[in-house]
């Protein structure tokens, strides 16, 4: 299931846009919004250290967090952030205010195991992930980390859909309309080149014996 919870400091800032932003970036600081929950947004700083290893640290956008701004805590969930093309340091943060009650989407990355175990995978086959991500809707405080899909038994042609996968309870799919693919086991090019070897040695011999 999801990580724990962890708490930020913040403060509020008064001041907001471009030249507000820089500001606080020369500060040492990454700007940040709060918004949701049918409340004004709330224009806020953060750590930049902090942050920064909580982008890095895996899991930032689907951890409920609690920001302490001035004594006031707030729950909320990171749904977006920015960050410096060239330098890969944090820039923007955008928070959303979820309850107890709230449900969210949010993007799942998707993990494989037991590829060892997959007879299309042992005969050369591989494995094409159609999505490395797929989006749920799920309570804000049981948001997983990520969703398992089993490769054993999966031989080539086969495709994996999302009914295959395992969701905890309360977690569902935001694409409800149908059972798309999350991956397929395809033969591999050197297979396909040697299936056509095979093709083109059959056809070679049916000439000949005609001939004859």
């Amino acid at each position: 299931m999801s990580h724990a919870s962890y708490e930020l400091k913040a403060e509020a800032r008064e001041q907001v846009g471009k030249g507000s932003a820089r500001a606080v970036r020369r500060d040492g600081k990454v700007p940040a919004v709060i918004y949701g929950d049918k409340q004004p947004p709330l224009a806020i700083s953060l750590s930049y250290k902090e942050i920064f290893y909580k982008i890095h640290g895996g899991g930032f956008l689907t951890t409920v967090a609690i920001i302490d701004v001035g004594g006031k805590k707030i729950q909320v969930l990171p749904k977006d952030f920015q960050m410096d093309p060239v330098r890969d340091t944090p820039l923007h943060v955008d928070f959303l205010r979820v309850s107890k009650d709230s449900e969210v989407n949010v993007e799942v990355p998707v993990h494989f195991i037991n590829e060892e175990k997959s007879p299309g995978i042992k005969r050369g086959g591989v494995l094409n992930i159609v999505r490395h991500q797929v989006e749920f809707h799920c309570p804000a405080n049981a948001i997983p980390d990520s969703i398992t899909v089993d490769l054993e038994g999966v031989d080539i042609g086969d495709s994996i859909h999302i009914s295959a996968v395992k969701l905890p309870s309360g977690v569902r799919p935001v694409i409800s309309d149908r059972d798309f693919t999350i991956a397929t086991i395809a033969g591999s090019s050197a297979m396909k080149s040697e299936e056509n070897e095979a093709t083109s040695e059959e056809g070679a011999e049916t000439d000949s014996e005609t001939e004859e």
